[in-house]
């Protein structure tokens, strides 16, 4: 049995992280809990999942998208997209077809249903975004998208 190890002091490089001013921790709290205040909305009412929304608004922005394009717009594991796609096209929200060039590839988009509840949700998720960002001032504001774009990795 081994003794256990005394903390490093804290400004040793590999001292324990204090998460709560950690930032990628942060910024991970903070996007979970504003996208699950903007969820509870359309959770209770469409029964849908984070993901399975945030498929369905890349498909409203990008139609005609595969899978891994999906996934990869949404910077999420393509596990959990391809099980929301099976979802959303169950559901009947989502259309799946062969691409005319390449029959390996399918290709996505919103259906008429899929439209309908985007066009109820994406106003709901609108409203609980000005909700959270009257919380600054317009400089604040600013500043916010400024630096988001700068730490934003890719374009998406």
């Amino acid at each position: 049995m081994s003794t256990p190890r005394k903390p490093a002091p804290a400004t040793a490089e590999h001292a324990p992280l204090q998460l709560e001013r950690f930032l990628p921790y942060r910024l991970s709290i903070l996007s979970n809990t504003i996208s699950q205040a903007i969820a509870d909305d359309y959770q209770r009412r469409y029964d849908i999942s984070v993901t399975e929304w945030r498929v369905m608004a890349v498909l409203a922005r990008f139609e005609g998208l595969s899978a891994r394009e999906v996934a990869e717009r949404t910077a999420m594991d393509k596990v959990a997209v391809s099980r929301a796609l099976a979802r959303l096209v169950e559901a009947g929200r989502v259309s799946r077809v062969t691409h005319d060039d390449d029959k390996r590839r399918s290709v996505l988009g919103l259906t008429e249903a899929g439209w309908t509840m985007h066009d109820e949700v994406a106003p709901m998720a609108r409203a609980r975004e000005r909700e959270v960002l009257a919380k600054l001032d317009a400089e604040e504001r600013a500043w916010l998208n400024r630096i988001l774009d700068k730490l934003q990795p890719i374009e998406r």
